[in-house]
């Protein structure tokens, strides 16, 4: 992983979104005069996981009823 300081990257920024899509590495930001790690840039496709997400997976473990008397007036609402 390249390591640039924010300097670096504020004068480079460019280039580094451009290497970035062509390569995938991530870059790490690093800041102050420890040049302590701070951040990272990483590409999207490294953000969140591409899997699918299973619908339904609590279909028939839940359940729910709504009672008759669920009407709740505006005084009540704001006095709960």
């Amino acid at each position: 992983m390249k390591t640039m300081t924010v300097g670096e990257l504020k004068a480079h920024f460019s280039e580094v979104l451009d290497q970035l899509s062509k390569n995938g590495e991530p870059v790490a930001i690093s800041y102050g005069k420890k040049k302590e790690k701070i951040a990272a840039i990483i590409p999207y496709s490294q953000l969140m996981p591409q899997t699918e997400r299973q619908l339904g997976v609590m279909q028939g473990k839940a359940s729910y009823v709504i009672h008759e008397d669920f009407a709740l007036s505006d005084e009540d609402m704001l006095n709960a």
